[in-house]
């Protein structure tokens, strides 16, 4: 017979597995429009600033997603869970970015941060 705990911790795990199913998809998008933004730099030679507000673009769409599926997947408190898809989804990337010896890119981390955590809590505001 199953405990009391024993749900609580399969909920729990449950709800980190969609985390990270949601966060592969949000950097699966990340993937598809950074190789669409390399075809856009390659074939039209952009300038820096259409590439950081490209860039800007991409960390926002990408948390969006992030943040909507988190949103549909809660029933309560939604922004909450956008928002911290935002953050993890920031998290990741700058670790990635400091990883591979990047200064913070075009952007900035600050702005980066705010426009994931914004785009996450977005994103479950409008799921």
């Amino acid at each position: 017979m199953w405990k009391k705990e024993d749900t609580k911790t399969g909920a729990l795990g449950r709800t980190v597995i969609s985390g990270i199913v949601f966060l592969l998809a949000a950097y699966l998008l990340t993937g598809i429009l950074l190789l669409g933004l390399a075809y856009g730099v390659y074939r039209f030679g952009m300038g820096e600033k259409a590439l950081a507000a490209c860039m800007a673009a991409v960390y926002l769409l990408s948390a969006f997603l992030g943040g909507f599926l988190a949103g549909k997947k809660a029933k309560r408190r939604r922004i909450f869970c956008g928002l911290g898809m935002g953050t993890v989804y920031f998290l990741i990337l700058a670790a990635i970015s400091l990883a591979s010896g990047a200064d913070g890119g075009k952007t900035g981390f600050f702005p980066a941060f705010l426009l994931c955590c914004l785009g996450g809590s977005f994103g479950a505001a409008v799921s």
